[in-house]
């Protein structure tokens, strides 16, 4: 399964971008159409720049260079005129004040055309950005419509994103207790007390529970003809067969108690 996105260039930008044209355009019309009227008004004051200017000497005054060179020449002369003061260290019954009050206006005037050249000069630069921005705005939101398809199965990715969602949600796993310490084994049981009384047959310097003596075998019989004293013969197929066992051991239950 795969997705496709298109992706369509915004019209605004487009319209943005005629605007900034048409405001390029303006600010260069008014930018030239204010050099030109600059330039013909300097023109027809028939000015030229005097021969004793660093620069630009004997040329007519109709641009801004000019302009700039005939105000510094007329501020030399002024000085020389009046010894070095200007207008306002001058005082008022001083003759040469008049001439320093013509040299300033003259000067003034000359340095407010080199103002406005210089106004010209920027809003004619700033309508060229304009249209320059506005042809490339234009051009980026002038393309086709982009179709960007991406392969692959959403349904296995959503998932797995499912699946590593309750994961990453779960909380930590509780700490295990250790194991508690195994209790002590409990104590063994006392012995029964030994019986204080004797059994029968036993002394009171043998213990009380001293097991009892083996019962002593007598033969049922004795043989016919055998003297007094003589110990009975055992036929070998007695002699061969076990004693018999004197029956278990008795308990303290079976003993007597005093």
């Amino acid at each position: 399964m795969s997705n496709t996105v298109t992706v369509s260039p915004t019209r605004g930008v487009r319209g943005i971008g005629l605007l900034s044209i048409i405001a390029g355009i303006i600010l260069i019309v008014a930018g030239a159409v204010t050099w030109i009227t600059v330039s013909s008004q300097l023109d027809e004051q028939k000015i030229t720049v005097s021969d004793d200017a660093d620069f630009l000497a004997g040329d007519q005054v109709n641009g801004p260079f000019s302009a700039y060179a005939q105000a510094e020449v007329i501020d030399k002369h002024a000085l020389e005129a009046t010894g070095g003061k200007t207008y306002a260290e001058l005082d008022q019954d001083d003759p040469t004040r008049e001439t320093a009050m013509t040299a300033s206006f003259l000067r003034a005037s000359l340095f407010t055309s080199v103002v406005a050249y210089g106004v010209c000069a920027l809003v004619f630069g700033l309508g060229i950005m304009f249209i320059l921005l506005g042809v490339a705005l234009r051009r980026l939101a002038g393309g086709p419509s982009v179709s960007i398809e991406s392969a692959g199965d959403d349904s296995s990715a959503r998932g797995a994103a499912a699946a590593a969602a309750p994961a990453a949600a779960a909380p930590a796993a509780a700490p295990v207790a250790p194991a508690p310490a195994a209790a002590a084994p409990a104590p063994a049981a006392p012995a029964p007390a030994a019986s204080a009384a004797p059994a029968e047959g036993q002394t009171s310097n043998e213990p009380a529970d001293a097991a009892p003596e083996a019962p002593v075998r007598r033969p049922a019989h004795a043989a016919p003809g055998a003297a007094p004293g003589e110990e009975p013969v055992v036929p070998p197929a007695a002699a061969d067969q076990a004693p018999a066992s004197p029956g278990p051991e008795p308990t303290d239950e079976d003993r007597p108690r005093p």
